[in-house]
């Protein structure tokens, strides 16, 4: 499939009795690239107004064709949108996921948090859209559930070290759960502040995390007046 976008705005079907000149000037897009086209517009407007406050016709207009060709491509809105969070938490769980390469679990937690991080900076629309609540996050997948599933990829290193330092590995899946929920809150709130720099605030994660964990009780008790 094949669509036509004059340089002005057009559409071809709108340009039928336009003068050859202007059609001369027509950019001709495959149905591919019309896809990545909607895709990009999609991720931007998403990011920035949410998922309510885009239309289908604000992304037609921005790609320059008429609202049928967006539901041709996606079947309206809701489909472009799961695409996009799709993509995105596909490339976060990835990145997590390759980063953890090293056999010291110190530098684990340090390469967990940069891939975070760098996620947040390389990719900050994405994340926005991510931790955005929006009405069809039940069928594309939430952010909870991406932080589960890289929490799940944490456990089983957890887990080794656990046993190797007598504790019970039944409970790796709860830190694991604790540490990556620390970082993506950190995160969510470095998004928008900045500082102090990327490799700060790692270094800042990770000493809360490992000397929490080295110095983890085996039996961890209260002290409050609370015991239930």
């Amino acid at each position: 499939m094949i669509d036509d976008v004059a340089t002005d705005g057009s559409t071809s079907s709108e340009n039928t009795h336009a003068p050859s000149a202007r059609r001369a000037r027509r950019v001709r897009m495959t149905g591919k690239e019309r896809r990545e086209q909607l895709l990009d517009i999609g991720r931007t407007l998403f990011a920035d107004k949410g998922f309510e406050g885009t239309s289908v016709e604000e992304i037609a207009a921005r790609a320059g064709v008429s609202k049928p060709v967006v539901y041709e491509h996606f079947g309206g809105k809701e489909g472009l949108y799961a695409v996009v969070v799709d993509r995105e938490m596909r490339q976060l769980l990835d990145m997590v996921t390759s980063a953890l390469t090293a056999g010291h679990p110190r530098e684990l937690l340090e390469q967990a948090a940069f891939a975070l991080l760098d996620y947040i900076e390389t990719s900050t629309d994405g994340f926005r859209i991510l931790v955005r609540d929006s009405p069809v996050a039940q069928s594309t997948g939430t952010f909870a559930s991406l932080i589960s599933d890289i929490a799940t990829q944490v456990e089983d290193i957890l887990g080794l070290e656990f046993k190797a330092r007598g504790f019970d590995p039944k409970l790796a899946p709860l830190y694991a759960q604790a540490l990556v929920g620390m970082v993506a809150l950190t995160g969510q709130w470095w998004v928008n502040a900045r500082k102090p720099k990327k490799a700060e605030v790692a270094a800042h994660l990770v000493n809360l995390a490992w000397h929490g964990l080295e110095n983890l009780e085996s039996k961890p008790r209260l002290i409050g007046h609370r015991r239930s």
